[in-house]
């Protein structure tokens, strides 16, 4: 029970500051002021197209495409793994568990294996491509080796060591309810929790933060509008009402 106490604590602290610290990251993108008229051309004109950019950027990586594919590859299948690995994990968190979640299933559970193939083939290309290697941090590699844990302990709680679920079930169930419950004590599993609990430590402070970040991208969340409407920053605004800002400043 010592050790379900120590993990549950570990899994709060980690959720409070990964949402805390997600939601005052948006805050500050959004108080960001974009004071220039800079969308990435070709640009759409209108603000449907500028929603269709987006949704084909985030879903489709488009302009990872155009400029790398064997990078848009790597980042596709990891990406796109790694939403029907956390899909399936929704089990730990349901009772009864959906339909959808139980379809799910199989192909998240060998979504891992393509998850960890596509991470070792973007950090393959850091440590390969010169241009790369060298704008790289040293916590660029140990987030990708970390991403790699994470995946590789998963796997290997389901086809190495079989752990326990329905009590790790429990366990979350348990957390959610404030009914804590005991936390089988596999080593593997152990890791792989101690792992993804340090990760949502680090997410709101890392470079993996470019998940809600690119939405506030002025190149490429502005319509390419400047002849038509004026593009005036809030702050702008303020200063033009207070008659800081004169006409021949504009």
């Amino acid at each position: 029970m010592i050790l379900g106490t120590v993990f549950g604590v570990l899994f709060w602290v980690a959720t409070l500051v990964l949402v805390l610290g997600i939601a005052n990251k948006v805050r500050i993108y959004w108080k960001t002021p974009a004071p220039l008229k800079i969308p990435t051309m070709p640009a759409p004109v209108t603000q449907r197209g500028v929603v269709w950019r987006m949704f084909k950027e985030v879903v489709f990586f488009q302009s990872l495409f155009r400029a790398s594919k064997p990078t848009w590859l790597f980042a596709f299948v990891f990406h796109m793994s790694l939403w029907l690995v956390l899909f399936r994990h929704v089990r730990y968190f349901q009772d009864p568990v959906s339909s959808i979640v139980l379809f799910m299933q199989p192909f998240g559970k060998y979504a891992g294996f393509a998850m960890i193939l596509g991470l070792a083939g973007l950090l393959i290309r850091r440590i390969v491509v010169d241009r790369v290697r060298y704008i790289s941090a040293p916590s660029d590699f140990l987030m990708l080796v970390l991403l790699i844990g994470i995946g590789a302990t998963g796997l290997m709680t389901k086809f190495v060591v079989h752990t326990d679920v329905l009590q790790v079930k429990e366990f979350f169930r348990g957390l959610m309810l404030f009914n804590w419950q005991p936390l089988p004590s596999d080593p593997i599993l152990l890791i792989h929790l101690a792992s993804v609990a340090f990760l949502m430590l680090i997410f709101p402070i890392s470079k993996l933060l470019h998940a809600p970040g690119i939405f506030f991208s002025p190149s490429r969340n502005q319509v390419d509008n400047p002849r038509e409407q004026r593009h005036l920053a809030p702050w702008a605004a303020d200063l033009e009402a207070q008659g800081k800002i004169y006409p021949d400043d504009k």
